[in-house]
Parts: structure tokens; sequence; C-alpha cells
């Protein structure tokens, strides 16, 4: 008797697995003269050489399959371990609107024109500027496009930073070191690549430092090659604290800022250095700004009603300021 170890490095052997070993049980319904033994992330396969070696082989497919993808489904395993079927994977670029294959058979897609818009200038431009509501993707579309970047290895890792703003001087007051910190406020962050790396692999990239995730102050000194950078909040940096980040971009260096110039928590919102950056940087050949709108929208419903009221009533306490300011200059 045969036997063939196959292990699974950087993967969560549960999701691999599947629930109840539901994905397990179909590999040893397609293969009935096998044994599989699973143990932890090694997968024993016992059986005549022959076939545990045919068996073993289009494992190794499918487990590379699931790296680039991030999930696997019955489909997808009756395809590329049938008899009769040869190991392949399907490709995002067929299919224009997918940008990467998530965890658990998520497929995250570009949903709308501006996420669209946001994929297509990433192929001609360097550094992005995504300006938008709550809630209209323009984070979410910029980390699947690092992911993506990163599987397809056209970067050799991925960083992600926030001005900490609203930490301010409570840190202090918060328990636990540095990173302990300023985890919950980065938080969103972590949500995204969980939805589009597996558990156990992301752990690994942070481990590593494929993927980093830090304020933006750790910026500062570092020059970014071979590297995908994402500035989220960017409506909360000064002027100078943006052109330090714009000044970071190295050698094959993607970079995508975003913001929404409606919510700046800077004690003087004109001190916001997003909006003067855009002025200044537009006119570069490499540069591109999407702006996205309350259609871009995409969370619950109610959250586009929100955004509405809010902003009618931003406009109404400009119009009121302004009318204030005109009856001071009228007694003067």
């Amino acid at each position: 008797m045969a036997e063939r170890s196959i292990e699974l490095e950087g993967i969560d052997p549960r999701e691999f697995y599947g629930v109840g070993n539901a994905h397990l049980s179909q590999i040893s319904a397609l293969y009935p003269k096998l044994r599989l033994v699973a143990r932890g992330s090694t997968l024993k396969v016992l059986g005549e050489e022959k076939e545990t070696d045919k068996l073993a082989a289009r494992l190794d497919a499918l487990l590379k399959y699931y790296t680039k993808y991030g999930h696997i489904s019955p489909e997808v395993i009756d395809l590329m371990l049938s008899e009769g079927g040869e190991p392949s994977a399907p490709v995002p670029g067929q299919d224009s609107d997918v940008i990467v294959y998530g965890n658990a058979g998520n497929i995250v897609r570009a949903r709308t024109a501006n996420q669209k818009r946001l994929v297509t200038d990433y192929d001609t431009n360097d550094l992005l500027f995504a300006i938008g509501p709550a809630g209209s993707g323009k984070t979410y579309t910029a980390i699947a496009l690092a992911v993506r970047a990163l599987k397809n290895k056209e970067v050799k890792r991925i960083i992600l930073t926030r001005p900490a703003v609203e930490a301010g001087e409570k840190l202090g007051f918060l328990p636990g070191d540095m990173k302990e910190k300023l985890d919950p406020y980065l938080q969103p962050l972590y949500d995204a690549l969980n939805d589009m790396i597996p558990a156990a692999k992301l752990a690994k990239f942070i481990e590593e430092g494929v993927v980093q995730i830090a304020p933006l102050a750790f910026m500062r000194g570092r020059t970014l090659d071979n590297a995908f950078v994402i500035l989220d909040e960017a409506q909360n940096t000064t002027l100078p604290q943006i052109k330090m980040f714009l000044t970071r971009m190295g050698r094959n260096a993607k970079f995508i800022v975003t913001g929404d110039i409606t919510q700046i928590d800077l004690p003087r919102p004109s001190d916001s250095g997003l909006t003067r950056a855009l002025e200044l940087v537009s006119g570069i050949d490499g540069v591109a700004t999407v702006t996205f709108d309350k259609g871009d929208i995409v969370r619950h419903p109610l959250v586009k009603r929100i955004v509405e009221v809010f902003d009618k009533y931003a406009a109404r306490q400009l119009e009121e300021s302004g009318k204030r300011a005109d009856r001071r200059a009228g007694k003067e």
C-alpha cells in the first residue's frame, strides 16, 4: 500500500475540508478505492500506488486553485478531481466584473459604474484617488485590487494605512500595547482582508510582513517598492502628511488614496490635505481620480437615505452660515 501526504500550508483545514468534512466526503466518493486521513493540516492518501499518485497530483492542483481563488466548491472539486476531468481553474479576467475570488465561495465584483471605473483606471495609472461617501465600496474595491495584485504576483506586499485621528490622546487610556490600541481603529481594513484571504494564510502574511496594516505615522522615512499601498480615510490627513505618504512611492508600486471629504474629523476641517492634494496632482500623467456618489452605496438601503438627509442638513447649515455672514457684512 502506498501513502502520500499533502500539506495544507497557510490554509485553514476547516475551509478546505468543508463543513462537516463535506469536501473530503465528496473526494472519497470520487476515489472509493483510496482512503483519506485528515489530521490537522496534513491530508494523507492511502491505497494502490498509481491511484494515490493520481489523486495526489489532482489534490495539489486543487490546493493551487484554493490558494489563488480562496475558495472551492462541489462543482470545482468534481471538475478537477473526477476520473475524466483535467485539473483546471477559471481565470478572473474571463468575467470582467470579478476582481478576486474570496473566502467561502465569495466573489468580489465591481458592482457599480464607479467601482468598475476604479478597476479600469487601475490598469493605466499608478496613483488613484477614490473619493466618495460611506458605503460606496471605494475602500473595499481598492483592497480587492490589492489582493488580486498579490495573488497574481504583480506586487510582493500589501500595505494598508490610516491616519489615527480619532484615537489622538485617548490612546493612553486604552489597554494593551500600541498594536492593541490601534487595531480596533484599523479593524475595517482587517474585515475586508478576512473576506478575501483565508484566515490562516492572512495570519501568515501578517506575520511575514507580506500584509502590513499600520497608522500613517509609521510610513515616514520608508520607500515602498513592489508594493500595493492604500491610504484610507485620507480626508483626515493634513497636507504635509499626504505629501509624506505620496512621496513614499517606490519602483513597481501602486497607490490608492480613499476618502470622504464630507467626513473630516480634524479639529479644523480646512486643514484637510486631501482636497488640496487632489487639486495639485490632478493634471499629472499616471494619476486618476474616481468620484463615487450616493448611487454607489451598496450597504443597507437605509444608508443611502441617511446620507441624503445628512447632505441636505449640511447644505442648509452652509446656506444659513452664508446668510449670517452677509448680515454681518451689511451691518459693518
